[in-house]
């Protein structure tokens, strides 16, 4: 008798303990995406939820490198990571793949729930009607410049590109030294996808002739501005945080970069920096009278068809969406908010002046190709591209050799 009680009470004890051993969520984000804006957030969620663990796995500093880890993991069907930041660009990918799981199950009331969430954001994390991604926080790109440079010199922030080259020349030659006139990303990665159709855009081109005389436009500008040292020369290696780190060491007058830049350029960054208040944010040009325009950037948080902790990983997404997350994230990390009403957030706006004045850019910011086969459309445009800046092709070649291989893609 005293050995079935002894036994009784070791499987109680046994359940009960079952009953509170912890789920670890693993959460994979890029060095890119700031760990440490993150990490204060997931332990208030710990607190709030004392069952649930959350670790962090970092890797690939862009869009490129980390797509190409969780493309390997995924298509192991490995169930290690249960969460994981995408480019909005990759949600169809991972759609057709099977790798992120539709989340319309979780969200009875999925419709009401996202009227509060900027439409575009909602578009990119959703593939034929299903929502295949939770929206993390948006972005576009902007045109940052020098605000003491420019007053120095008397000179107005450019509304053409043509205006900002001869600005940016002009300021260049009086200052003497090593201030770059423009930064902009051509390496081989996705934001050099971004340049490119912002300067087919600005033009009045489109991506379904990339052949166009406002791509050959767009393209020959900053093939260009490498040619006249307006640019650097190395402009061809030049990644996304390659001209967030120049720009803040001050070597920058115009540099194009995203929403994330303004934190660091304030002070809120590991390194350094020497712009803090001299720092001005603006729409980016465009060729003659045409429309300035920008590409949808951003990030949204995938759950992992395979994982075994999809509850716990809903909570935490509606977490990480939630008013208050998303406030401190742009307090803290400058990240756009992907709820309408944080434009108009008193704590938002002293952190972020110009997220107000651009909130008409972000709502009207164009999307790239969305296609199942985009990394190999990103691939086509960014290789070529960078090789014209590099000088290995010329414009027209690189261009050719876009349309003729982007053709069958884009059908």
């Amino acid at each position: 008798m005293r050995t079935r009680l002894t036994l009784t009470a070791t499987l109680a004890l046994a359940a009960l303990g079952s009953a509170h051993a912890a789920t670890t969520l693993t959460v994979f984000m890029g060095s890119q995406q700031r760990p440490e804006i993150f990490q204060p957030i997931f332990d208030r969620f710990e607190k709030q939820n004392p069952n649930v663990r959350i670790k962090i796995e970092t890797g690939g500093a862009t869009s490129e490198a980390q797509n190409q880890y969780l493309t390997t993991v995924l298509a192991a069907k490995d169930n290690t990571l249960d969460l994981f930041l995408i480019d909005v660009v990759r949600t169809a990918t991972f759609a057709a793949a099977g790798w992120a799981e539709p989340l319309d199950a979780y969200l009875p009331s999925k419709d009401t729930y996202l009227k509060a969430f900027l439409p575009g954001p909602v578009a990119a994390a959703s593939v034929n009607g299903k929502l295949y991604a939770m929206p993390a926080f948006t972005d576009a790109q902007f045109l940052y410049y020098r605000k003491d440079l420019l007053e120095k010199y008397k000179a107005k922030v450019p509304k053409t590109w043509d205006e900002l080259a001869a600005t940016a020349a002009r300021i260049q030659k009086a200052e003497g030294g090593s201030l770059q006139g423009f930064n902009f990303q051509g390496a081989p990665i996705e934001g050099t996808v971004c340049n490119f159709l912002e300067m087919t855009w600005t033009g009045g081109g489109s991506v379904g002739d990339v052949n166009s005389p406002a791509a050959k436009q767009g393209l020959g500008f900053l093939v260009n501005a490498v040619k006249t040292k307006l640019a650097p020369a190395a402009s061809a290696e030049m990644k996304t945080d390659d001209s967030r780190q120049q720009f803040q060491a001050g070597n920058v007058l115009f540099g194009l970069n995203w929403s994330y830049a303004w934190a660091h350029f304030q002070g809120n960054s590991p390194q350094p920096t020497r712009v803090k208040g001299d720092v001005g944010v603006a729409a980016l040009p465009a060729f003659g009278k045409n429309a300035s325009a920008t590409c949808t950037g951003g990030w949204e948080w995938g759950l992992n068809a395979y994982s075994r902790n999809k509850a716990a990983a809903v909570k935490l997404l509606q977490f990480m969406s939630s008013n208050d997350v998303q406030r401190e994230m742009a307090v803290k990390g400058a990240y756009l908010p992907v709820r309408k009403s944080l434009y108009n957030d008193k704590a938002v706006l002293a952190a972020n002046p110009h997220f107000k004045s651009l909130y008409p850019i972000v709502t009207k910011a164009r999307p790239r190709p969305v296609t199942p086969a985009y990394p190999r459309v990103s691939e086509i445009i960014r290789n070529n591209v960078s090789a014209a800046v590099a000088g290995s092709k010329s414009v027209d070649a690189a261009l050719n050799d876009m349309k003729r291989d982007l053709e069958p893609l884009l059908k």
